[in-house]
């Protein structure tokens, strides 16, 4: 017990001492926290993106059933005009006036339709970027994550390697993520 109790105090002492890399551990520890912060901020961006990109799908969805519905309704109206057409009628004049009402509706839902469908695809092409951009973010996490744990293990290790492999792990992770917000 007395051996481990002289081995803890040295430890602490060599631990404190700035002339034995105490300074150098201190400069680890800045870096794997700046590393974590890091983290941090590309995981908010990756998160509101996947909401952005969840929201934008709503919309695209909700565009497509306005699209469903226009043309359910366009569809009725020309049945009945092709009905309307084939039954026979007495006042010729009135009929004919409806059915040229109901074929100018037609032509303007046809339009719209095509308006409707445009900004659909708009909303299904954002959906696209903000999933890139998402999956920069993610795997721009995921490289600082991994290099936060490396350059920790310098910390039990005491062997640099890892603190420099981490370092060029993050440096790439802040490129990734970085490049997601360049996705257009």
């Amino acid at each position: 017990m007395q051996e481990f109790a002289n081995q803890l105090h040295e430890a602490n002492e060599s631990g404190d001492s700035r002339e034995s890399g105490g300074e150098s551990l201190q400069n680890i520890s800045l870096a794997i926290s700046i590393l974590a912060v890091l983290v941090a901020m590309v995981t908010v961006l990756g998160h509101r993106t996947h909401t952005e990109a969840v929201l934008l799908q709503a919309k695209a969805g909700d565009q497509w059933n306005l699209y469903q519905a226009k043309k359910i309704r366009m569809e009725n109206l020309m049945v009945s005009s092709d009905l309307l057409a084939l039954q026979t009628t007495r006042d010729a004049a009135a009929t004919s006036t409806r059915l040229h009402e109901y074929h100018d509706h037609i032509t303007k839902w046809q339009q719209d339709l095509a308006e409707e469908q445009a900004k659909a695809r708009e909303f299904e092409a954002e959906v696209e970027v903000a999933e890139h951009k998402a999956s920069h973010f993610d795997l721009g996490e995921a490289m600082l994550q991994i290099a936060v744990v490396l350059a920790s293990i310098t910390l039990f290790t005491r062997n640099r390697a890892y603190f420099f492999l981490g370092i060029a792990i993050g440096v790439a992770g802040v490129a990734i993520a970085a490049s997601g917000l360049l996705v257009h």
